[in-house]
């Protein structure tokens, strides 16, 4: 007869011990109820091999006290039925025999049976054989389940294990744009996912070197290398240490931007705050450079206004981004700008007036602009305004 799998736990009997009498006498099966009953035991009954395998399919007991001498299907037959499906195994059946005990003991055991009882009962020995099994099966069930509770813990640590291989991947992504601490918030979820395409007010920090093209058609390919490697780390401490969002490297110039992916308080103030820092920085560079006969040094332009920005690219390449008329603007801007000067827009020097001393340039034409635009000079002493 085929076996049905085993109900939920939860609607087990909570008692001594859920016991199965299987045994096609009734005077039998009322003794053995009786005196299990009065013990605290919960004792279910059958009256044939069909009837006990229906039984179990119904639910799971703790025990089975099967008769061996049986109409049909004898009790040997349904052990080894009980047997041969992996979720029985481990049921303790007690074979309860009027036959020659070492012959039924053997054949028994053969079967699959844990344990022997003789008739007629005895009570004493039934109770202790009883308890016996109860002990070894409750064993076995704590075992069980805290099997199924580890193999439960090890879904979760190898969902977790992946979630954080994919969040490690996304912070190494990030942290080729913004500052660690950004991407630590982004990953963290303090953030929205930045590589989705949205729109938002920016700061932008165009940098680029003066005389860099010069430098590299008459320089050996590993000076220059050396020469930007110095730049880049410097320009990079810098956009890290001010929380900037760096967009790219293009050799000799940057692209820096504020207030994305995480927005932040006065992101012009902020960028020009670094580019001051970023002017100095070069100035000294260029010095150094000047020893090795390197005639470098670095114009920067600040602009602020709206872009559209998130992931360009393909699927084994993507990079961050920001497009819009402010990029253009601040690229302009920079390009403008002599060596060991900042040109900012008419909208971050509103944003910032009072707080340095600039001096205005008035309009000038940009390249790739219908209008021209007002512009100001950051001056050498980049302090705040005496009240």
């Amino acid at each position: 007869m085929a076996l049905t799998p085993i109900p939920a736990l939860s609607n087990r009997p909570r008692s001594g011990g859920d016991i199965l009498v299987v045994d096609d006498n009734a005077a039998n099966v009322r003794l053995l109820t009786d005196l299990l009953t009065v013990h605290g035991f919960s004792v279910r009954t059958a009256r044939d091999g069909p009837g006990c395998l229906a039984a179990i399919a119904e639910r799971m007991p703790d025990l089975v006290l099967l008769d061996v001498i049986m109409p049909g299907m004898d009790g040997f037959a349904v052990c080894r039925a009980l047997r041969a499906d992996a979720q029985y195994q481990m049921l303790p059946v007690v074979l309860v025999t009027s036959l020659d005990p070492m012959d039924e003991r053997v054949k028994g055991l053969d079967a699959g049976a844990d344990d022997f009882l003789s008739k007629p009962i005895h009570a004493p020995e039934l109770l202790a054989r009883v308890r016996s099994l109860l002990r070894v099966k409750q064993l076995y069930d704590q075992v069980d389940a805290q099997a199924r509770e580890l193999a439960a813990w090890n879904q979760t640590l190898e969902a977790r294990v992946q979630e954080e291989v994919a969040k490690n991947a996304r912070l190494t992504r990030l942290k080729r744009f913004v500052s660690p601490q950004l991407a630590d918030l982004i990953v963290a979820g303090g953030a929205e996912d930045p590589l989705k395409s949205h729109r938002r007010e920016i700061a932008v920090v165009f940098v680029d070197l003066r005389g860099f093209t010069a430098f590299a058609e008459s320089t050996e390919p590993e000076l220059v290398m050396e020469a930007l490697h110095e730049y880049h780390a410097a320009m990079g401490r810098l956009v890290q240490r001010h929380g900037g969002t760096l967009e790219r490297f293009t050799g000799d110039g940057m692209m820096v931007f504020f207030n994305d992916p995480v927005p932040i308080p006065d992101p012009a103030l902020r960028a020009v705050e670094m580019a001051c820092e970023m002017r100095d920085a070069c100035c000294e560079l260029a010095v150094r450079w000047k020893k090795h006969g390197y005639d470098l040094g670095a114009g920067i332009g600040v602009a602020l206004g709206y872009a559209t920005l998130g992931a360009i690219g393909f699927e084994d390449r993507v990079d961050y981004s920001a497009i819009g008329t402010v990029t253009n603007l601040a690229a302009r801007l920079c390009s403008e700008a002599p060596a060991g000067e900042v040109y900012l827009s008419q909208r971050v020097h509103a944003e910032i007036d009072g707080r340095f001393r600039t001096e205005s340039l008035g309009q000038i034409s940009i390249r790739g602009l219908s209008k021209a635009q007002i512009a100001y000079r950051l001056l050498e002493a980049a302090q705040p305004a005496t009240p």
